[in-house]
């Protein structure tokens, strides 16, 4: 009888060992605290807690579009070479957490010191942390990293009049560029923006990925606006001015 009774409670023992390790509650600090960790770990290298939180089938894909998986991720994490040194902070963290299942949503904001000279850089990451065994672990991280305007250069009006003009993508579709002063704006459909100089011939607009640049021809001339949008060019071809119904 007294065998039984042991017998009985080393299985309840057991069984409770069990449904405590397969259920294990994890908060948005605490996933906060580790992803944090993660990024304290990049700058010495140090690929113990890549290790630690990644799982061994997760899928990791970078703001650049690669795809990793966990010994390439681990493989990836080296200390910065010399005069290279940086933080990366967690800021603006959301979380979904729903039974063995955590999604935290986050801005990585980056500093990163090149000899002296310092560099930013915002991302958007979002994971998701599987509990399996008794161990949450990230199963999936997807990075994007937030567009910037590069820093407004130096326009050169006197380029402004080789600029100024219609130009025309199709039958009925074009755009139009004027300047005002030291300023240049295209327009389309009753939209005007500024065309902001990053040189003195290349330009974008604000809060716009991409780049407006002018095609000069052979014979010294612009023929074009190139719409450069990720490596790849929509050309508007510029219109002949007409002068008493005669185009030049």
């Amino acid at each position: 009888m007294i065998l039984m009774k042991k017998l009985a409670l080393i299985k309840f023992l057991s069984a409770a060992t069990i449904v405590c390790a397969a259920d294990v509650p994890i908060t948005q600090d605490e996933l906060v605290r580790r992803t944090q960790e993660l990024y304290d770990a990049v700058v010495p290298g140090n690929q113990a807690p890549w290790k630690k939180y990644f799982a061994a089938d997760c899928i990791f894909a970078d703001e650049k579009g690669r795809i990793f998986d966990k010994p390439k991720l681990i493989a990836d994490i080296t200390p910065l070479p010399a005069g290279y040194s940086g933080t990366i902070k967690v800021e603006n963290a959301q979380s979904r957490i729903i039974g063995n299942t955590a999604v935290l949503s986050y801005d990585a904001d980056e500093t990163e010191t090149i000899f002296g000279q310092n560099l930013k850089a915002r991302y958007h990451v979002t994971d998701t942390w599987l509990q399996r065994n008794g161990d949450w672990q990230i199963i999936a991280s997807q990075a994007h990293r937030y567009y910037e305007d590069p820093a407004i250069g130096k326009a050169d009006p006197k380029k402004f009049a080789d600029f100024i003009g219609t130009y025309e993508l199709a039958p009925g579709q074009t755009r139009s560029v004027t300047g005002e002063g030291d300023k240049l704006f295209v327009e389309r459909k009753g939209k005007k923006e500024q065309l902001l100089p990053e040189t003195s011939e290349l330009f974008f607009r604000k809060g716009v990925e991409g780049r407006i640049l002018f095609r000069y021809a052979a014979n010294g001339k612009v023929d074009a606006l190139i719409d450069r949008r990720n490596n790849e060019d929509v050309i508007w071809r510029k219109m002949e001015k007409e002068e008493g119904g005669r185009k030049n």
